[in-house]
């Protein structure tokens, strides 16, 4: 009796691996992920700040939809203006995607995000001249360096 509730254990750990094996997925190197952001992004913002995106089009692999659009994922600043003493060009990469309720770690290529100029608005709140402003709804590409396994 013991032995065969063992095994009915056993037999159903097995199924759960092989259904779970079977909706894995793993999205190659190379793999170009469009986005359009979903929160504020500036030059002048502190390297390592996160913002908020989802993808603007589907991923697929070998014709099967593994990352719908509307996805939210993540990014981070990787250079800015923000330190006077190191002033760079805004560079942005992707740092994780959510999928089914978890963020699932990516690395990426860089993008350098060219915003439009500065408006009288901005300078209101404080943005200096020459600061470049990602507004929410910007598409930028990014490409995997690395596969991600879903």
């Amino acid at each position: 009796m013991i032995r065969d509730k063992f095994l009915a254990v056993i037999s159903i750990a097995c199924v759960c691996f092989v259904a779970s094996s079977l909706n894995a997925a793993t999205i190659p190197a190379g793999t170009t992920l469009t986005v359009s952001t979903v929160s504020l992004v500036t030059s002048q913002s502190v390297v390592r700040r996160s913002f908020e995106a989802k993808l603007a089009q589907d991923v697929s692999i070998k014709g099967n939809v593994v990352l719908k659009a509307g996805t939210k994922a993540f990014g981070k600043v990787s250079s800015s203006r923000r330190n006077p003493r190191k002033s760079e060009a805004l560079s942005v990469e992707l740092a994780s995607v959510s999928v089914n309720g978890r963020n699932v770690a990516v690395k990426t290529t860089s993008v350098e995000p060219h915003g439009p100029p500065q408006t009288a608005r901005q300078a209101r709140y404080g943005h200096t001249a020459g600061t470049t402003v990602v507004n929410p709804g910007t598409r930028m590409q990014f490409q995997l360096l690395q596969p991600v396994t879903l």
